[in-house]
């Protein structure tokens, strides 16, 4: 029916227009930013997804700092431990050398001011060492690195504790030895109290070191699930790049045949004319 009041053919071809037209602001606003969600209306269930996996991320990417930093730590109590370890070897030989009977009284107590330096050094170094102000050389006390994923009502699956070790003075039982004397008597005896307390800095420092080797693989491991859910993350959120440029492509077309149509139909209404003529 040829009408002036009512323009149904404009009406329609404006409704396809600007459906067409939504929908290539749609593509123009999933390509520029890369993802195939935007906001919830986009598609609610997967951003209620992508979100959980974004937090499950941030979450193993700050475990693996957290790795990282307790790997930071360890390396630098058993970098203090090689220090100490030279001192006591240094201290074992200055107590082998006192030890024999061809030095003298004199001798000896100039060695034992040199081996008295030693055990205040080890000392110093126990109870000084820190990272962050946390000091693992002065105590048994653990320090818990935390690193999420796991079961949340396991803490155990979701952290490691390490131990620290009393390597000061006194606990190594270097306190108030000596190898100075007439005799090499002391000496020989202090030979005795050095071996222990090499012994025990060495199962300390043996004990940092493969601590630092468990902490480096819960990192690689870590590092991996955090690739495996940025994937899983992106295969929900991301856009793809081919198939929208193709409706883009698509909505473009439409879009200009829509316009053009439109102003067809907005001129067909000036046929009436003709005959009000």
């Amino acid at each position: 029916m040829l009408a002036i009041k009512n323009n149904i053919m404009a009406a329609n071809a404006a409704r396809y227009l600007g459906s067409s037209y939504d929908a290539l602001a749609q593509s123009v606003e999933r390509l520029s930013s890369g993802l195939r969600i935007n906001s919830a209306k986009d598609d609610a269930a997967g951003m209620a997804v992508r979100e959980l996996m974004r937090a499950d991320v941030a979450v193993l990417q700050q475990g693996t700092r957290n790795a990282q930093d307790g790997i930071s730590m360890l390396q630098t109590m058993e970098g203090a431990m090689a220090t100490i370890d030279s001192a006591l070897v240094r201290m074992k030989q200055l107590a082998e050398q006192a030890a024999t009977g061809s030095y003298s009284e004199t001798q000896r107590a100039i060695m034992n001011s040199e081996f008295s330096q030693m055990a205040d050094e080890i000392n110093r170094i126990a109870t000084s060492t820190e990272f962050n102000d946390i000091n693992m050389l002065n105590s048994e006390s653990a320090v818990t690195i935390h690193f999420g994923g796991g079961d949340p009502t396991n803490s155990a699956i979701g952290s490691i504790d390490v131990t620290g070790s009393d390597l000061t003075s006194s606990a190594l039982g270097l306190n108030d030895l000596s190898i100075a004397g007439a005799t090499g008597a002391s000496a020989q005896c202090a030979l005795a109290i050095l071996d222990s307390a090499i012994t025990a800095k060495d199962q300390a420092r043996a004990a940092f070191g493969y601590m630092i080797n468990r902490l480096e693989s819960t990192g690689e491991v870590l590092a991996i699930q955090t690739e495996n859910l940025q994937a899983a993350e992106s295969r929900i959120s991301d856009v793809d790049v081919a198939t929208e440029m193709a409706e883009l492509t698509r909505n473009q077309v439409l879009a200009q045949a829509g316009a053009a149509m439109l102003a067809q139909a907005n001129s067909i209404p000036q046929l009436a004319l003709t005959l009000l003529g």
